[in-house]
């Protein structure tokens, strides 16, 4: 039972009275605004509860990511998106690139989530060929203005991403980060910036 045990007096939505509704909306507001924390704390168990074969964590493949967005000069959206772009590796990892980007679609541009949300067709480029698989599959989307940022996202922080030597920053750094994105209004039109695009920083 959560810290605030007030409960509805309904067992069916449909029953529900305006005084139940509008104590849900109180209750969940302070949950809405917890969602960097849980976001980071889930980060953070991927270090232990982590994909296996790979030479770094789940965690460390997230870190690596967004530090080479950060140091290439990426804007926060980008770097948080390099961050969170695997979080959802853990509970949905058949489609975890459209999982995390439903996580950031109501806070960061929309070319950011189309990034994500396609990241994993794009990634198919690197190693399809070893299952049989289509590596060129991403051409589909070569019409979409987001084609080329999605590829560089994949070629520059994704992909090489994996590297046991590569020094990334701490988690800790980037939470302030994370933060500021979630506490964004949600869906608002001067975040999403709908249809602009924006090249990718020149790597450094």
């Amino acid at each position: 039972m959560p810290s605030d045990a007030r409960t509805v007096s309904f067992t069916a939505m449909k029953d529900g009275t305006r005084a139940d509704y509008l104590l849900l909306r109180e209750l969940e507001q302070p949950f809405v605004a917890a969602t960097a924390e849980r976001l980071l704390r889930e980060l953070a168990r991927q270090q232990e509860e982590t994909l296996g074969g790979y030479q770094v964590t789940r965690l460390e493949h997230a870190l690596q990511a967004a530090t080479r967005a950060r140091r290439d000069g990426a804007d926060t959206d980008w770097v948080v998106a390099a961050l969170l772009h695997d979080v959802g590796d853990a509970l949905a990892p058949n489609n975890h690139d459209r999982l995390a980007a439903e996580i950031l679609r109501p806070y960061v541009r929309d070319e950011v989530t189309w990034t994500v949300a396609h990241h994993g067709i794009f990634q198919l480029y690197y190693f399809a060929e070893h299952y049989g698989w289509d590596r060129h599959a991403r051409e589909q989307h070569r019409a979409h203005p987001c084609f080329d940022n999605t590829a560089a996202f994949c070629e520059r922080w994704d992909q090489s991403s994996f590297d046991p030597a590569y020094r990334s920053d701490p988690l800790e750094s980037f939470a302030d980060a994370v933060r500021t994105v979630f506490a964004r209004t949600p869906y608002d039109p001067a975040v999403l910036r709908t249809g602009a695009i924006t090249p990718l920083p020149v790597a450094s």
